[in-house]
């Protein structure tokens, strides 16, 4: 089984970077540390380390200073669960799930999980199934249906549901197939442009500009995780976008907010004016959204040539499911990973694992993408589109092996973060206590240095650079 130093080796050399900056990475820490038979606190430590190392770089690049990084297995574990531990004045999250969320046994005897947490997708099953939002109604009319047919049905209607798959039956999928040919991380140069010089400033991205379209956790953990190096990252939303908001809090940490309407002509010139005066565009709607608005990867360099596109998926670039929506509590069931964890337990029906690290990893893989790409940017120039998905994410976790037992492990507790990872800081909503950033710089410190505000806090322009 690789060593979280060979995994993190594997992370950096294949996106282009130099082995020998491997030595100044310490990684402490042993697994496992929350309770999985799959390797999910290596995961969280080995994506944040490779982010950190970035920006260590950026930093050497810039100043002619090398760094050195280290990361804490546990504190890495705990900024993966960021949400969990996150308190305002004092209060803990209230309930994460919307009421029909979550498990439920179809007709066929199989399993399939809903994600209803936004209104548009809980009337999409409702319709479908032709019943009320509760629970046991929606039970009961699945009892008629098998669990494919409703997946493929669900779809079909705006839904994002999952059938649970063991890992054989989601690897003879053509999806599966598909993601296999893919790596990791896919960095690809879309253009021509001139190197762009970096900016002057005290942190590694200090004066890099980020427009951050993203929700829920993946996309915009890698918005905090630029902003945690200095970038100043705009996150773009609209007034009619429905929001988690513990998570908005919670990744709000360092960034700005705006609000652009992007279906009105006004809204489009407004978001063409940012992106002009952009270094990196990170974005994780569904397939094709974007595209339609005038915002893919292709018009964006158009729009301002020498750009990073950032790009998130559910289930990747390419393959029959490439354009379908998902989220990481869909991805783990589709993919194997709720019947493996249910198998190990001796559950019959799918259990989840610890923590939502297909997200939290995808968002440091995305950073850290950013990161490497505007690297290359700076040194030969181009506009460069990065491909993440939390598909491809899961397929390199599973690819990690599995810990003997593992989901034996006592759960990570409050009391164990406490006060060790947290630090309390002022923001629009209150105090927050919230977990400090995992990946320690000597010499740049990470630091958010804007307070999480609601959404739509701030005009949509850019502040000064230095």
């Amino acid at each position: 089984m690789q060593s979280s130093a060979d995994i993190l080796r594997g992370i950096w050399t294949s996106a282009g970077g130099d082995a020998a900056a491997l030595a100044r990475v310490r990684l402490t820490g042993e697994e496992p540390q929350i309770p999985s038979s799959f390797r999910v606190a290596v995961a969280g430590q080995t994506t944040i380390a490779a982010a950190g190392l970035a920006a260590a770089e950026i930093w050497r690049l810039r100043s002619g200073e090398a760094q050195d990084v280290s990361v804490d297995m546990r504190h890495a574990v705990a900024e993966c669960r960021s949400e969990r531990y996150l308190r305002l004045d004092d209060k803990p999250p209230p309930p994460a799930w919307d009421a029909i969320a979550g498990v439920y046994r179809t007709g066929d005897d199989r399993f399939v999980r809903c994600h209803t947490n936004f209104p548009h997708h809980r009337d999409a099953v409702c319709k479908v199934l032709g019943c009320e939002a509760e629970r046991e109604k929606v039970q009961a009319a699945l009892m008629h249906w098998k669990g494919e047919d409703f997946e493929t049905a669900a779809y079909a209607a705006g839904g994002v549901v999952a059938l649970m798959r063991s890992y054989d039956e989601w690897s003879a999928l053509p999806q599966a197939r598909a993601l296999a040919e893919l790596p990791l991380i896919s960095i690809e140069k879309i253009g021509d442009a001139p190197p762009k010089p970096w900016p002057k400033g005290d942190l590694p991205l200090s004066g890099i500009r980020v427009l951050d379209l993203s929700r829920v956790i993946a996309g915009p953990v890698a918005g905090r995780t630029l902003a945690a190096h200095g970038a100043d990252v705009l996150l773009v939303s609209g007034p009619e976008l429905p929001a988690i908001p513990w998570l908005t809090i919670d990744t709000g940490r360092g960034k700005l907010t705006t609000f652009i309407e992007l279906k009105s002509e006004a809204g489009r010139a407004q978001m063409r004016a940012l992106l002009q005066d952009a270094d990196i565009f990170s974005q994780g709607y569904r397939p094709r959204a974007l595209a339609s608005l005038g915002f893919s990867p292709e018009d964006a360099a158009r729009i301002n040539p020498g750009i990073v596109y950032v790009t998130l998926s559910a289930y990747g670039q390419a393959g029959p499911w490439a354009e379908r929506r998902g989220f990481d509590s869909l991805v783990q069931t589709t993919t194997g990973f709720n019947d493996a964890e249910g198998k190990v337990a001796g559950i019959d029906g799918p259990k989840e694992l610890p923590a939502q690290m297909l997200d939290h990893a995808t968002g440091y893989l995305m950073a850290f993408g950013a990161m490497m790409a505007k690297a290359r940017q700076a040194r030969e120039g181009g506009s460069w589109h990065v491909r993440v998905s939390l598909a491809q994410t899961g397929r390199w976790l599973w690819n990690l092996g599995r810990l003997d037992r593992g989901q034996d492990t006592p759960d990570l507790t409050e009391e164990a973060v406490h006060p060790a990872f947290i630090e309390a800081v002022p923001s629009g909503f209150g105090t927050l206590k919230a977990v400090r950033h995992s990946a320690l710089l000597s010499r740049t410190p990470a630091q958010w240095s804007r307070p999480a505000m609601p959404l739509g806090s701030h005009p949509a322009q850019w502040p000064a650079r230095n």
